[in-house]
């Protein structure tokens, strides 16, 4: 089932701070690295031979106007909103992150968006990694 048909209209939603940054560290490191470096700086082992390159995700809150993009990052890790990288869509790893309990998490704006909780996971530690 895709996400996008979890995702309700109305939904008290808890604080993404719930979540586990330390986890998604760890997830991060097995899953995401690879691609996008130790640090999240897009420089990662792979890098080099990707048609695009990755994102430094420790620039999304800068290129996003001061403000973390939670549901662009959700929908690009789970599929939803697709990335061509290497002829495949980004990531390789959304199956194995739709596994798990779904968790509601807020955006800034205060919208609520249900995820699997790896994903929540992996996205609470890449707000920790955020620059200034």
């Amino acid at each position: 089932m895709r996400l996008s048909l979890l995702v309700p209209l109305m939904l008290l939603a808890a604080p993404l701070g719930a979540q586990d940054a330390a986890e998604g560290a760890l997830i991060y490191a097995q899953s995401c690295a690879t691609c996008h470096g130790a640090e999240a700086r897009g420089n990662g082992p792979m890098a080099p031979v990707l048609v695009l390159q990755p994102s430094d995700l420790t620039t999304l809150t800068a290129r996003n106007g001061g403000a973390f993009p939670l549901l662009r990052v959700v929908e690009r890790i789970d599929g939803q909103d697709p990335l061509m990288s290497h002829g495949s869509p980004m990531p390789v790893w959304g199956p194995f992150f739709l596994g798990g309990d779904v968790v509601p998490v807020e955006t800034l704006s205060g919208e609520a968006v249900q995820t699997s909780r790896p994903i929540a996971d992996v996205v609470a530690y890449l707000m920790e990694v955020q620059e200034g």
